[in-house]
């Protein structure tokens, strides 16, 4: 990819990242914050309105955040990459040689795959109900790929089907790496919809070990869906954004707490 068009994503990506923390953006201060011109922002702005990552308003824009607080992952596949990219890393190392890995769905999840490729394992069982995720695998020949079948759902990529429930009881794996739309010391697991939520506990109750991993966004937030209790929960990994009194919480309750 040509360097203008590195420079370009970048751009777009910060400008998705502080939206997500700011919850709005104006053109002049990101004209003063990327030291470019106003056509140019407002070039960034009208293209990312496309994609649906933002709403275009009067000299700037505002985070797009649908009724039901549902994200499509190729938004949030844009925000946080650095962190989330880490974050895969870093779940990599959990996986031996031989292990039998379950991978929800999600942009952090995808992170853990793409890294899973890159580690050349000789021998991995991969279970996965997410589609992009099932296409990263099944370029591996030394992955066997189990899928968990089901109604797809665009926003995620995702197959979700009670018929994928009853595989997973029948199921028994060394590690879960579970993506969550929320994470709170007290409530648990969430996420936006009560299917997904649903095959995401029996993932859990088929895993030996349960590790989230998320970026510091999700902390302190609460979707619809619960998933499970934080006791359910073996190690949380996420960024350095992660406030001290939160992971204090998490730790209290047992969870190891791997900031990267």
């Amino acid at each position: 990819m040509a360097p203008t068009r590195l420079l370009v994503e970048e751009r777009r990506r910060k400008i998705l990242d502080r939206l997500q923390d700011n919850g709005r953006v104006t053109v002049d201060e990101l004209v003063k914050l990327f030291r470019v011109s106003t056509v140019t922002i407002r070039g960034d702005l009208d293209a990312l309105e496309k994609t649906g990552a933002l709403v275009r308003s009067h000299g700037g824009a505002l985070q797009q955040r649908p009724s039901d607080g549902d994200m499509a992952i190729t938004v949030k596949a844009t925000l946080h990459r650095a962190e989330k990219a880490r974050i895969g890393r870093r779940a990599v190392e959990l996986v031996r040689e031989g292990d039998t890995v379950i991978l929800d769905s999600g942009s952090t999840t995808a992170e853990v795959a793409r890294h899973i490729r890159g580690a050349r394992f000789q021998s991995l069982t991969v279970i996965t109900n997410a589609l992009n995720i099932a296409v990263e695998m099944a370029k591996l020949p030394s992955v066997r790929l189990v899928m968990l079948g089901g109604v797809l759902r665009p926003l995620s990529f995702s197959l979700v089907d009670p018929r994928g429930e009853s595989l997973l009881s029948d199921m028994s794996a060394d590690t879960l790496f579970l993506g969550v739309d929320g994470i709170d010391p007290a409530t648990g697991l969430t996420t936006f919809d009560p299917l997904e939520a649903r095959l995401n506990a029996a993932m859990v109750k088929a895993a030996r070990q349960v590790v989230v991993v998320a970026d510091s966004s999700k902390f302190g937030r609460r979707g619809i869906a619960h998933i499970a209790g934080i006791d359910c929960v073996d190690t949380v990994i996420t960024d350095g954004g992660i406030d001290r009194p939160t992971r204090k919480a998490l730790e209290k309750k047992g969870v190891a707490v791997v900031v990267v």
